[in-house]
């Protein structure tokens, strides 16, 4: 596959020092890195003529890249590095794509405005004032501010989607299993998936073919079933959400010209109300923080995690490590999570969510019996401004009703461009059946003839082609 970002691209990657300064010093305004990679040393790029050759890409910082630290965006791992690659880096690598660099998010992906993180807020490349939506809010504001091509962020609750949407971005969330999550750092192990964000719908869909697939270091993947392959032409029938939606006015108006250019495409559409909607937010974060105070009961100050100067014994370590290595956002999700797994509570509201996720699936499974895709808005307002003046943290939680359905039914969704109203994007997602990523990649691609992604003002020119302009010609 001849992908016509990579020429450019390639063209920067040979001068490593230019390169890797005028990535700084684009960045200094916007801060979605926590690392750049100065002397381009590669984790990966292993390949020179592979289909993604000499493409320099963003890798959020709860994914493993040799090399390159693995913080989570936390003060307990701010010195740890890590030894190995991640699976879906590691292919990539194979591939040609180069890790330049590791991305900002809220600790431990916790979160929807990359404003938890011990790394400091990330800005967004529309409007700095405003977050870049979380938790994967570094890779979605480096491929807005034209940074890298393509960046790799993660998916629990709506964490590719959500800051795609606020940036103006694509972000694929996939199938659960058909990304390895073999080197994810785990935040909710039955919920959380790799993701891919960027500009153009080719270059997603070339990553997500060469990563995808099973890896026996990862239980959960499974093969990619083949014949998905879809053309537009596949998707005859779309259901839209109907009812009271509680979106703010870009959002409603972005939604409503969305459902207007799908059926101006021949697409027929009908309304649906999900009866399970109102469960979706609650039984998510009961599950979550359930698995979150599973899998960072490790980050204890003993074999991980930064460890006190003194401690008069390991209760005392374990406390004072936790104590000054969590931020707020994780403590107070670990103490819920905890508290729904206690003897006694477990049938009230963890067995009780895994029901309603059940039930969930079920209903979703129902209606892809008689529609190909689900439209849905991928948040209910534009970004908002940093600080919760619009949204404050439990408002975000419940804003998060639109992304999480997906994780919990194991679907794929995309986040689509879907326009700029006063001056901000709006996303609106696709949301489709099992394995069907090629479907909603043509889709949003018949849709961008009509509705092409825009770029922000203040950084309308990718990095590749503001060097190549200022080297005296373009590749």
């Amino acid at each position: 596959m001849s992908l016509s970002p990579n020429v450019r691209w390639k063209s920067v990657l040979a001068s490593a020092d230019a390169f890797s300064q005028a990535l700084r010093e684009r960045d200094k305004r916007v801060n979605s890195f926590l690392e750049i990679d100065a002397a381009l040393r590669s984790a990966g790029g292993t390949s020179d003529s592979g289909p993604l050759a000499g493409l320099p890409i963003a890798v959020k910082d709860n994914i493993a890249v040799r090399g390159f630290q693995l913080t989570c965006g936390s003060k307990i791992l701010s010195s740890h590095v890590s030894p190995y690659d991640a699976t879906v880096v590691a292919r990539l690598a194979a591939a040609g794509a180069v890790p330049v660099g590791k991305t900002n998010l809220d600790e431990f992906g916790m979160g929807s405005s990359t404003d938890n993180s011990a790394g400091g807020s990330t800005n967004n490349p529309w409007d700095l004032d405003r977050v870049a939506g979380g938790s994967s809010g570094g890779s979605a504001a480096a491929v807005a501010a034209g940074l890298v091509p393509l960046a790799l962020g993660t998916d629990t609750g709506g964490s590719v989607r959500q800051p795609a949407a606020f940036c103006g971005v694509y972000g694929l969330k996939p199938t659960y299993g058909s990304l390895s999550r073999y080197g994810l750092v785990a935040y909710a192990s039955s919920l959380e998936v790799a993701g891919l964000l960027s500009y153009d719908i080719d270059l997603i869909r070339a990553a997500y073919r060469i990563a995808a697939g099973e890896d026996v270091m990862d239980q959960t993947s499974v093969g990619v079933p083949q014949g998905e392959l879809l053309p537009p032409a596949a998707v005859r029938r779309v259901a839209f959400l109907g009812g009271e939606l509680g979106l703010d006015a870009s959002t409603a108006a972005a939604y409503r010209a969305m459902r207007e250019l799908v059926e101006s495409q021949g697409v027929t559409v009908d309304e649906v109300e999900l009866e399970t909607a109102d469960y979706v937010v609650p039984a998510y974060y009961t599950i979550a923080t359930a698995e979150a105070s599973a899998n960072l009961a490790r980050f204890n100050g003993i074999r991980y995690g930064e460890r006190p100067v003194f401690a008069e014994n390991p209760e005392e370590l374990v406390r004072s490590a936790r104590g000054a290595g969590f931020g707020s956002e994780v403590k107070l999700r670990i103490l819920l999570g905890t508290y729904v797994l206690r003897s006694g509570f477990q049938e009230q509201y963890y067995q009780r969510a895994q029901r309603i996720r059940t039930a969930i699936r079920h209903e979703l499974g129902k209606l892809y019996e008689t529609f190909d895709l689900i439209m849905l808005p991928t948040f209910p307002t534009v970004a908002f401004h940093h600080g919760e003046r619009e949204l404050d943290a439990f408002q975000q939680k419940v804003a998060d009703r639109f992304t999480t359905m997906a994780n919990l039914a194991a679907l794929p969704a995309l986040s689509i461009p879907a326009g700029i109203y006063d001056g901000l994007p709006v996303g609106i997602q696709a949301m489709g059946p099992a394995f069907s990523e090629e479907r909603l990649l043509s889709f949003a691609e018949l849709l961008a003839k009509d509705l092409p992604p825009a770029r922000p003002p203040a950084y309308g020119t990718p990095l590749c082609d503001e060097l190549a302009d200022a080297s005296g010609g373009r590749s």
